[in-house]
């Protein structure tokens, strides 16, 4: 059963997100002397990258031994609008002291997205030595119930055999790179952080166990934690 906290507003659902990376971090790098994260996209997780990149958590940080992925990406420039990689840089990356290769963005510079790809998967097999396992991966929910570029009729959803896919939903305006069911399903620790009433019937039914939404498929066999604002919460117990 995921581990469901409530919080007043986004604010608060963030110190507490912020807190459990640093938490994360800490056991990680004990554990095996690195801490390995795919972070998400969004205008959700800006305020936990904004904490990260300010005291107490920019000083104390091991930040060498911290390294960087994306759950999922546009296929678009690093630098445009709509890049996951350039919201987490401008909020996060470019306010700490982090070595540039400990640093994992999708490759949205290949001729082809294909291409892209194979290219990331091969980049995650080397990383993880064949042995794919985040210790934490940031995942948020959208009012469609997709989380990462996970999309409802989406062929990504059915890929089993390979750590990134292409996924084409037709319900968005650009080809996308996404981890798959089975990387996210192997993290140590899943980290959803949801805020906002347009949310919150779509939460409650997940919660339910609704196998309609993509997000609903995302169990973890390590720790699942859900870091809900009010708003977001607000049709939990409604929903059977």
């Amino acid at each position: 059963m995921p581990d469901v906290r409530i919080f007043p507003d986004l604010e608060g659902a963030s110190q507490e997100a912020a807190r459990l990376f640093a938490a994360a971090a800490s056991e990680a790098i004990a554990d095996h002397y690195r801490f390995s994260v795919a972070l998400s996209g969004g205008p959700t997780p800006r305020r936990l990258y904004q904490l990260l990149a300010a005291e107490p958590y920019r000083s104390q940080l091991p930040w060498g031994q911290i390294h960087f992925f994306w759950g999922d990406e546009r296929y678009v420039p690093a630098n445009h609008a709509e890049s996951n990689y350039r919201m987490a840089k401008e909020a996060l990356l470019d306010h700490i002291s982090i070595p540039v290769d400990n640093i994992h963005p999708m490759p949205t510079d290949a001729p082809e997205i294909e291409q892209a790809a194979r290219v990331h998967s091969a980049e995650l097999q080397i990383f993880f030595d064949g042995d794919i396992c985040f210790d934490l991966a940031l995942m948020g929910i959208g009012d469609d119930g997709h989380t990462a570029s996970l999309f409802a009729d989406d062929p990504a959803l059915t890929v089993r055999d390979k750590p990134v896919a292409v996924a084409r939903p037709t319900s968005q305006p650009t080809d996308r790179l996404t981890l798959t069911y089975p990387i996210f399903n192997r993290t140590r620790r899943v980290l959803f952080l949801v805020s906002g009433q347009e949310k919150a019937l779509v939460v409650a039914r997940v919660l339910a166990g609704d196998a309609a939404y993509p997000c609903t498929g995302i169990q973890p066999t390590g720790e699942l934690i859900w870091l809900l604002d009010q708003a977001a919460a607000a049709s939990l117990g409604e929903v059977k």
